[in-house]
């Protein structure tokens, strides 16, 4: 895979979501580079991919309070069958994965498989029964000792879609479970020869922007676990362009960033690609009008990455919150109900956020205290949520209302 380490800076914006006027100008042309990205934590904190020893404890002694929404959210992940202590792993050597998952060789049990493999290890983590850590260790080594390689048009997104659960879970296996997992370094192998390379750097510049996200995610999350500073750097370069190229605010002028080095610099090319919007307000996504699933599978991907970060020592948020809090209340606004105007796609939007909204929720809300009356609303009022059955999984119970 080429690599691709540019970086933009990120402004802050202050008003509340708006009715906007139609966007003019000039063409917004390529975004000037500005200084390195903050370089990867001297020392590496484990567990540390999206899920910290301090967030599990919490959620640990909530359950076994019986307190909500965790326990019912602990009861919800527990019944799934990727908590299956019967559950088996289904490893392919090539995964092949075509636009829309056609032709489908592999790509939903890989996917699943490395979901299960998380909840697995949550499972142990929170009830330290070792039949769930053994469970974990018997996915991943199936894993491990199979694959090769991922192939067709949606390669980067399905490797992304997999690497994003698969060192959470390796993470707290490795650093919590003490019965030994004998083929931990033939595991990291797999995620440095077969995962790394297709996800690091980012996705071809035209695609839509949750494939790169998504594949940052897990070059973020890889990079952790091998303890790759190099990779982690690339993840966090990548990260700082691609987010205000997918996020807008009325601080960026008047067209939206466009991904960085990338031939989308005109008018014309950029309305385009966010999908025919010309009027552009706080919180848009270049997926909007696409639909917000997608939109959804971006932000989280967008979240995650901020969380990592968070773990490792080098906060993130700080840089994303604005376009993050804007595009989250943005989002939710409309899944609450709220009619769409005119100017905004048409007058109609294809709604289905999905259970994406917890984790930022919670850092944006009750870590940094910002209001997200609309977010609220949609997250707390859809618990506990569960998993998409592609990357998120389980957010209410690591992340709702936890001060860790």
């Amino acid at each position: 895979m080429r690599l691709r380490a540019l970086v933009l800076s990120l402004t802050a914006a202050v008003a509340l979501l708006a009715v906007p006027t139609a966007a003019a100008g000039p063409p917004a042309g390529p975004a000037p580079a500005v200084a390195a990205a903050p370089a990867a934590p001297a020392a590496f904190t484990h567990p540390g991919v999206l899920v910290g020893t301090a967030q599990l404890d919490f959620v640990r002694t909530r359950v076994q309070a019986g307190a909500q929404p965790w326990k019912g959210a602990y009861d919800q992940m527990m019944a799934s069958p990727y908590a299956s202590l019967t559950r088996a792993p289904k490893p392919r050597a090539i995964v092949e994965c075509g636009s829309s998952s056609n032709p489908n060789l592999g790509c939903t049990d890989e996917r699943q498989d490395a979901v299960a493999a998380y909840t697995q290890a949550l499972a142990w983590y929170l009830t330290r029964d070792a039949r769930h850590a053994k469970k974990a260790i018997e996915i991943m080594d199936a894993w491990s000792a199979v694959i090769q390689d991922h192939t067709n048009s949606n390669a980067p997104l399905q490797t992304g879609w997999a690497g994003s659960s698969w060192p959470r879970a390796a993470e707290l296996i490795k650093y919590t479970y003490t019965g030994g997992w004998p083929n931990a370094g033939r595991f990291a192998t797999m995620l440095r020869n077969v995962y790394l390379p297709e996800v690091s750097g980012g996705a071809a510049l035209t695609k839509n922007g949750n494939w790169e996200l998504i594949m940052t995610e897990a070059a973020i999350g890889i990079a952790v676990h091998l303890e790759d500073r190099a990779a982690y750097d690339r993840a966090v370069a990548t990260y700082l362009g691609r987010v205000p190229a997918y996020i807008y605010l009325t601080s960026d002028g008047a067209l939206p960033k466009p991904p960085p080095n990338s031939s989308v610099d005109t008018r014309d090319e950029i309305v385009k690609y966010w999908q025919g919007q010309s009027t552009f307000a706080d919180g848009l996504s270049q997926e909007t009008c696409r639909d917000f699933g997608h939109t959804g599978w971006g932000l989280a991907a967008a979240v995650h990455t901020a969380e990592t970060s968070r773990l490792q020592g080098q906060d993130l948020y700080p840089r994303v919150s604005e376009r993050l809090r804007h595009a989250l209340g943005l989002h939710t606004r409309y899944e609450n109900g709220a009619a769409v105007p005119s100017w905004l796609c048409g007058g109609s939007v294809k709604l289905g956020l999905g259970p994406v909204t917890e984790v930022g929720y919670n850092a944006l809300h009750h870590r940094l205290g910002i209001g997200m009356t609309n977010t609220g609303v949609y997250t707390e009022g859809r618990r506990p949520a569960g998993t998409d059955n592609y990357f998120v999984s389980w957010e209410t119970l690591t992340h709702a209302a936890n001060p860790n």
